[in-house]
């Protein structure tokens, strides 16, 4: 009983934070960007600049590695049920794949804006800001899209698991009676 307590809890905190980073994409997505695309070059390479320094935090990399590591070790609690596992492991597939977008796209953008230096100093701040932009911000859409369907797969497992522990006193009850 106690380990699917902790399975559960497990489960439960893939779930929250898998959510918490679709919210970051999602919230870039729909606020952050539109409010820097109507800047200036020099504004929208500093602010972009800074949040990608800013970013890189305590709480945000807890967050970003645990919601991977916690959908993992919910995917191994639940091994002896298969239809729990194939929504962990969708939800763990998905995710990974704007892990792995975020390090193969969006990381390397952010680092080329920062090697662009100071935005004062940049001969051609729209160059440069043209060469990030859309493309970056193509790729959080997809990671936010990615990282929502992550959170959507780990929360079915998790009414299913409800479900189950619901269902199974009354189950119970009815063997029971049926005596």
């Amino acid at each position: 009983m106690r380990t699917r307590a902790n399975g559960n809890t497990v489960l439960a905190a893939a779930t929250v934070v898998t959510g918490l980073i679709a919210g970051v994409y999602y919230a870039f997505a729909c606020s952050v960007m539109l409010g820097l695309g109507a800047s200036s070059d020099r504004t929208f390479i500093e602010a972009m600049q800074n949040i990608n320094k800013k970013i890189e935090n305590p709480v945000f990399f807890l967050t970003f590695f645990g919601a991977l590591i916690l959908a993992a070790w919910a995917l191994r609690t639940f091994r002896h049920d298969r239809r729990l596992r194939l929504w962990i492991a969708a939800g763990l597939a998905l995710y990974a794949i704007g892990l792995l977008t975020t390090m193969a796209v969006n990381v390397p953008l952010n680092n080329q804006l920062a090697a662009a230096g100071n935005p004062a100093r940049i001969t051609d701040p729209a160059a440069v800001r043209a060469r990030f932009e859309d493309t970056w911000n193509l790729w959080n859409i997809t990671r936010a899209v990615l990282s929502a369907g992550a959170a959507v797969c780990l929360a079915r497992a998790l009414l299913l698991v409800s479900r189950r522990e619901t269902a199974a006193p009354y189950e119970n009850a009815v063997h029971v009676g049926a005596l």
